[in-house]
């Protein structure tokens, strides 16, 4: 799947995200990685075998 080089990370790796995009869509609130995972603006995935992660979004404090 992944032809760079070095080779990014699996959809199923903790840093899943340092994949390189292959198709954004901004206006949509989304990304498509080249692990296949789709990134959701609100920090939420959806992996490739159709797991969803939660948003994770740091809230700041006061």
């Amino acid at each position: 799947m992944c032809t760079h080089r070095p080779t990014c990370p699996t959809a199923d790796s903790p840093d899943r995200e340092a994949a390189h995009t292959i198709a954004a869509h901004p206006e949509q609130g989304w990304i498509l990685l080249c692990n296949s995972a789709v990134i959701f603006d609100d920090t939420g995935e959806l992996l490739p075998d159709g797991q969803v992660v939660a948003p994770h979004r740091l809230c700041a404090t006061a």
